[in-house]
Formats: C-alpha cells, structure tokens, sequence
C-alpha cells in the first residue's frame, strides 16, 4: 500500500463485465482505481461510476492492451499520479469459436494479441516497479524485525499482478482452439512468473472464472453454459481470493473443481472421445464496437495536424 495515500489498482478490459464490476467494488472501498479500454464513452460511464461509488481518484485510459506505445503511456501517467500499482488486475480478453474446417491463423493472432500479449505488455510495464516497491517493503519489514531477514511470503501487504485466465485453458474444447490455447499460454505464464518469483515479495495470481455474465457469455447460445454467475458476484469472488493471495482463484463450486481435479487429469484416451462428443453451438460473431471512437480520434488528430501546420506556415 502506498503511504501517501489509499491503494492503487489498475484494470484492464474495464468498459463492462468483470472489469467493470472490479471497479467498481475496489472504488466503493476507497481504491484508487486505473481503468482501461478501447470504448471510450462506456470507459468514462464506468469511470463516472465509480467515482460514484467513491473512488478517491480515478484515471481512464483508452486504449488498447495489445499496442505497446499505449501501454507504456498509460504507465508513465499512473506513476507519474501516483507513484506506482499495488494491484494490476490484467482482465481485458476477447474470445470466438471457430470450427476446425474454419481455421485461420488470423483469428488466432486477434485472440492471442489481447488474451495473452496483452498481459505480456501490461506485465513488462509494471512488473519492474513492483519488484522495487517489493524490495523496499522487505527492508522496512527487516529494519522492524531488528535486521533479521525479512518474511517475502504472500502477504496483504505485498504488490499484486492478478490476470484473468479460463477454466477453458485446462483442455482443449470443440471449436475453442484459439480461445483454449490463448488461456492455457496466460495461465502456464503466470505459474512460470510466480514460482521464479516465490520469496520476492510479488504475488502472482491466476483467476480462472466459470460462466460469468458479461458481453463474452451473451455471446453464447442459449442452453449451453451451466451454473452462469452474476458479474457482481464474479467480481467479489475474485477480490476475495486476490485478498487471500490464493495462487489460484476457481470458481464456481462444483463446475471448477470438477473440470480442475477430476477432467483436467483424465488422459487422453479418455478425454478425447468423450470430449470430441460435444459439440458446443457457435459462438455470435464478435463486433468491435470501439471501432467508431478510433476513427473519431483518427479525424480529430488529423485536423490537429493541419490546424498546426496552417498556424506554422502563417507564420512563415
């Protein structure tokens, strides 16, 4: 936690759904919250409210999650505000089926682009400061402790790097090849980061959500999910377990826990003519409903551009 003031969270992916209801939740306990998103006019009715919900101090970023230049701007801003994160809670994702005679290497790069290097640039961008902050903490800690070697064990106080896997990303699923390998690639990431990291005072999280309402799930046909949660709900489970430093957050009861300990296990001559079975209905076609705002600061940069050049060639 940063001494100046309350608790700093970033979160991507904010504009609806989990993202937005993480806001939300961390603002009406005071956070302040960094919220990102492609969709400007729905970033800013979320950032309205969670000011609402009492967000001490709010920033929201637009853009996208995938370009590098955004990212490192958006970083460069927060600690510039405020010094640095205690949580990232890397959350923006996509998703879209696809059936294997439809397969095409283009709907796999949109979906790794964002699911997976996503978190890769977030993680690059904050990752360094966390381990600074994480370092000065354990010397506090050994200073206290009368210079004994400070405890790097998961703690409240310890920076935060939470990203937003699947329960899909345990096996590979009928017409979820691109979704399914885009989680298991995030959630073999995280593990890899957290064990080389284990001891040095940054908590590395996986959540891993069942069905969760949001505009991802009502995508879906109807029928085909089981033991759908509202997306308050979700976002509750998912704070609780980042409070608890679990190392893996799963939920819901029993969905998780019987695709985690008893589907995952099962080998494959098992596994794959029962799952080859299910055939699971075609996903809605994604809409990138940001597309009209990029364009709208397309236009207005070019007009900036021109209302500069014109200013500098009357001054020649």
């Amino acid at each position: 936690m940063d001494s100046r003031g309350p608790n700093r969270v970033l979160i991507t992916g904010a504009t609806s759904g989990l993202g937005r209801a993480i806001a939300i939740q961390l603002a009406s306990r005071g956070w302040r919250i960094a919220i990102t998103g492609r969709r400007e006019t729905r970033l800013h009715e979320v950032a309205e409210e969670a000011k609402t919900a009492g967000a001490p101090d709010l920033l929201a970023l637009i853009g996208s999650v995938t370009d590098h230049s955004t990212v490192a701007s958006h970083y460069a801003l927060i600690r510039e505000q405020w010094g640095g994160l205690d949580w990232a809670i890397l959350n923006a994702g996509v998703a879209d089926s696809c059936a294997a005679e439809n397969f095409t290497t283009t709907n796999f790069r949109w979906t790794f682009d964002t699911n997976l290097f996503g978190v890769c640039e977030w993680i690059e961008a904050v990752l360094p400061d966390m381990l600074a902050s994480a370092r000065a903490l354990a010397k506090e800690r050994a200073k206290q402790q009368g210079g004994s070697r400070a405890d790097a064990s998961p703690g409240a106080a310890n920076p935060v790097i939470a990203g937003i896997s699947s329960p899909a990303g345990w096996r590979g699923f009928p017409r979820m090849a691109s979704y399914s390998s885009s989680k298991a690639a995030v959630s073999t990431l995280l593990e890899s980061l957290r064990v080389e990291l284990r001891g040095r005072g940054v908590d590395i999280i996986t959540v891993c959500p069942g069905w969760v309402k949001s505009e991802i799930t009502d995508r879906n046909a109807p029928g085909s999910m089981w033991m759908v949660l509202e997306t308050d709900d979700g976002a509750a489970r998912i704070i609780r377990g980042i409070e608890k430093r679990n190392r893996v957050v799963h939920f819901p009861f029993p969905l998780t826990h019987f695709l985690r300990y008893l589907v995952r296990p099962l080998p494959g001559w098992i596994f794959d003519p029962l799952v080859s079975r299910l055939v699971r209905p075609k996903k809605a076609p994604y809409v990138d409903e940001s597309a009209a705002d990029r364009i709208r600061h397309d236009v207005e940069a070019k007009r900036q551009v021109v209302e500069k050049l014109k200013d500098e060639s009357s001054r020649v």
